[in-house]
């Protein structure tokens, strides 16, 4: 059969689509599937009407998290009414965690969690005319009753390169996936399960040699925690694994590029903010800061979200931070389930303790996501003295607190209101 994959490739979902169309283009059976990448809304809507005059079948897929199901939803109305005979398929943290509700959109099939291998035998199937509908890893619609073929095996990094280098795109390179922590808050380990795997230095050096190939001379990395990389469970350190890996990169990217590490899209916990990882990093690195992940500056919250951290592990990784010369930025969420006015004070004091020793804050609101433990509960309501607070940091300094959190406020209230009453 004659198909074609019309991506909807937009700035927040372009990582995942890079996976699976680098997937799609090292196998046998599916390299030659012409695939569309589109970024923008009325692009898509305008470029199918002659997309899909040219083959038998044309599958259409979006990548979302939850805070852009009300554009997605509005995206499938439009296509369903003007493009009825299209293939809708849907991945990525909303879906997986919601997987009713994203078939009830409009979806034809949702690829649950980490899909390239589900998403090459769905291509073959398509292809070679024969059923999808029985392959693992999917779920679809039968008689308004959801039918979910079952979980897949972990996907082998090493099998697939982490961007579709041979359609003429690239980006930051997956180093690690899966999170052993399964912090409340959080959908990381529910999507990429709690086993941490890594692509082999090999493969990334592979990766990054056809960036540089292309003057792309930019090194970053997606991770949950990039000093966990080649640690067999994710929760200790394995230096001499990461000084080979950074060396070697190191070697590949001077003197013209530059290497970041433990900075965006990546991040560090903060246990693993030690003396020797800071060497590392500032013998083979580029950084000039650190985002780190705390949370929150009350014990009791960080127990209650599963964290798996202390209060002083995030205030020894600011202080070594410093010390070596980076500017940490730390990560809190504002308004997490159960948080009292002590855990409200205590998480003040601790913001102005790691802003005095030279730390910023990226602050968020706390959002309720499908699939976690946090999921049904309240969205996340700022505190006034937490508000009071931060006005008064900006005043001393307009670069020392940053981030959406009055945006997530509100995105929170929507989300709850969806998760739990189905309002869209």
């Amino acid at each position: 059969m004659k198909v074609a994959f019309v991506v909807y490739y937009s700035k927040l979902n372009r990582n995942s689509f890079n996976a699976l169309s680098a997937a799609l283009g090292v196998d046998e059976v599916t390299k030659d599937i012409p695939i569309y990448f589109v970024k923008k809304e009325e692009d898509l809507i305008k470029g199918l009407c002659e997309i899909k005059q040219n083959y038998d079948m044309t599958v259409v897929g979006t990548s979302f998290f939850t805070t852009q199901i009300w554009e997605v939803n509005d995206l499938v109305k439009r296509i369903k009414n003007e493009h009825k005979e299209v293939l809708l398929i849907a991945g990525g943290p909303h879906p997986t965690g919601d997987i009713e509700g994203t078939l009830k959109l409009g979806f034809d099939v949702v690829f649950v969690g980490e899909a390239e291998d589900s998403i090459v035998e769905f291509f073959r199937r398509i292809k070679l005319d024969e059923d999808y509908l029985n392959i693992k890893g999917i779920a679809f619609l039968k008689d308004d009753n959801v039918c979910y073929t079952g979980k897949r095996d972990y996907v082998d990094l090493d099998k697939y390169p982490p961007f579709p280098y041979m359609l003429g795109k690239f980006g930051h390179i997956e180093i690690t996936r899966g999170c052993p922590f399964a912090c409340n808050f959080c959908q990381t380990s529910h999507i990429f399960g709690g086993k941490v795997r890594h692509r082999s230095i090999e493969r990334v050096l592979e990766a990054a040699e056809r960036m540089i190939k292309r003057n792309l001379t930019d090194f970053r990395v997606i991770t949950p925690n990039a000093f966990s990389y080649l640690s067999e469970d994710g929760k200790e350190v394995n230096i001499k694994g990461l000084e080979i890996f950074l060396r070697e990169v190191n070697r590949l990217y001077k003197p013209k590029g530059t290497i970041n590490i433990g900075s965006f899209p990546s991040e560090v916990r903060p246990e693993h903010v030690r003396e020797d990882t800071l060497e590392l990093l500032k013998t083979y690195a580029d950084n000039k800061n650190i985002i780190i992940g705390a949370q929150s500056g009350s014990p009791c919250i960080l127990k209650n979200s599963r964290r798996g951290h202390a209060l002083e592990d995030v205030y020894r990784a600011v202080k070594l931070s410093v010390k070596y010369g980076y500017i940490p930025d730390v990560d809190f969420i504002f308004g997490l389930p159960g948080e009292t006015e002590k855990d409200v004070l205590d998480t003040i004091k601790f913001m102005k303790e790691l802003v005095t020793l030279g730390a910023r804050i990226h602050a968020h609101t706390f959002m309720p996501f499908p699939q976690t433990s946090y999921s049904k509960e309240k969205p996340g309501r700022i505190d006034p003295k937490i508000k009071e607070t931060i006005s008064r940091m900006l005043k001393e300094d307009k670069n020392v607190v940053f981030g959406n959190w009055t945006v997530q406020e509100r995105e929170a209230e929507r989300i709850y209101k969806y998760l739990n009453y189905g309002m869209l």
